[in-house]
């Protein structure tokens, strides 16, 4: 399914403002009037917040939206003791500790906002809870976030352990969104984490291996040509590094065979090899952020939301001047020193009158 580079820049989506409190159902700010009347907290009858909670509440998301997020903490400090009867006001301090990767505070301000909360489950503050306590490593109450979302963790609710058997099946994740972003093929672990499969471009500082946390709300979706669909997830920080460095090859594969021989080659032996001259395009962010399928301009086809240069396979470029096969590949390959070479030799050596390889570089 490959990789994918945006070709402008993409963020996490910080930039709407919270003027009410209610939120997406994954946990990020959506701006909402006030309803007249009352808001019920634990059953008593409270006025709405008052216009200095909104309009300091407004101010800090327009702060976060421009990275100022030192002013913007102080903002919804204040929001929060002019209201701390509010959950939402707490959501909202999570929600900037989050975006600052301050997970300590993330999840201290997280619990004081579901404590707040007049409803059992489903309440997106159950589910910032859960990413702060994932990137904490707190499983007794990253489970306890799940649970109370309304998802279905398996073990026992105190299990020390990391959830494992959630069985959430893959997704894509766009690394470094606010860098150099790549969009890439993965396995979800939890709600919060996803494995990397693909083998992502140097660029990206990123590894395959990689468990990478990501935030709820997906910015875009893959289809595939049986119909099936996948969110793509932008990443927040990675979880875990992978030991397994990224090398870059030039390859003489005379056929596809030959290509996809080497790719099963390197999975038989626990790693992993990619061509990325056929399984990277370079799109738009608005394409990137929309539904796409995910293998549209294999082969002969063109693909119209590609916007690497035509002619030149390679990272950013895997369109052809119309032919089928190109038999030099830039391929990258996840595997250790002490073994990709032999790799990379033994392939040769079941074909060597269709099969070469030159240029190996260790990338990242």
């Amino acid at each position: 399914m490959g990789n994918e580079r945006p070709g402008g820049r993409t963020w996490l989506d910080a930039k709407k403002k919270v003027s009410g409190g209610s939120k997406h159902s994954y946990g990020q700010p959506t701006a909402r009037n006030w309803q007249a009347g009352i808001v019920r907290i634990f059953g008593k009858g409270r006025h709405r917040p008052s216009a200095s909670w909104r309009q300091a509440t407004d101010r800090a998301f327009t702060l976060i939206g421009d990275g100022r997020y030192e002013d913007a903490g102080a903002l919804l400090t204040r929001a929060a003791d002019l209201e701390p009867w509010l959950s939402e006001s707490w959501f909202n301090l999570a929600l900037l500790h989050k975006f600052r990767h301050d997970w300590e505070q993330a999840r201290a301000a997280g619990l004081r906002a579901v404590a707040l909360l007049d409803r059992d489950t489903g309440a997106p503050d159950w589910w910032n809870v859960g990413i702060a306590a994932t990137a904490l490593q707190d499983w007794p109450l990253a489970r306890r976030a799940w649970q109370a979302y309304g998802l279905r963790v398996p073990g026992a609710a105190n299990d020390p352990g990391e959830p494992v058997g959630m069985d959430l099946g893959s997704a894509a994740v766009r690394l470094s969104p606010e860098g150099e972003a790549e969009v890439v093929w993965g396995r979800r672990l939890d709600p919060a984490r996803i494995e990397v499969l693909s083998i992502p471009l140097p660029s990206s500082g990123r590894r395959w291996g990689e468990v990478v946390l990501h935030d709820g709300v997906p910015h875009g979706e893959r289809t595939t040509a049986v119909g099936h669909t996948y969110p793509v997830f932008d990443e927040i920080e990675l979880w875990a590094p992978s030991p397994v460095p990224t090398w870059v090859v030039l390859l003489e594969a005379a056929t596809e065979a030959d290509r996809d021989a080497l790719e099963q080659l390197a999975a038989d032996a626990g790693f992993a090899a990619e061509d990325w001259s056929s399984s990277v395009r370079l799109l738009c962010r608005m394409c990137s952020e929309s539904r796409m399928p995910s293998d549209e301009g294999d082969g002969e086809h063109l693909d119209p939301h590609d916007h690497s240069e035509p002619g030149h396979p390679g990272p950013l470029g895997h369109r052809t001047d119309g032919q089928l096969w190109v038999p030099e590949r830039e391929c990258g390959l996840a595997a250790p020193a002490s073994l990709v070479r032999g790799l990379l030799d033994g392939w040769v050596a079941d074909s060597p009158d269709s099969r070469d390889w030159r240029d190996l570089e260790e990338v990242c």
